[in-house]
């Protein structure tokens, strides 16, 4: 099982967006453009975008 950090508001934005409910997932890696959460009760993971992309 991988330790999951409490998302910042960032992320628990990010996280409200991709239909989850932030207050079920914990964040197990932080990347420039994508988030890997981790449910609290069935462990699942699940990677989502956190939409801020540069476009140069």
């Amino acid at each position: 099982m991988k330790n999951g950090k409490k998302p910042t508001r960032r992320q628990k934005q990010a996280i409200a967006r991709a239909g989850y409910d932030p207050a079920d997932w914990l964040v197990c890696k932080n990347g420039p453009f994508i988030l890997e959460i981790i449910n609290r009760k069935d462990n699942e993971t699940s990677i989502i975008s956190t939409g801020e992309e540069r476009t140069n």
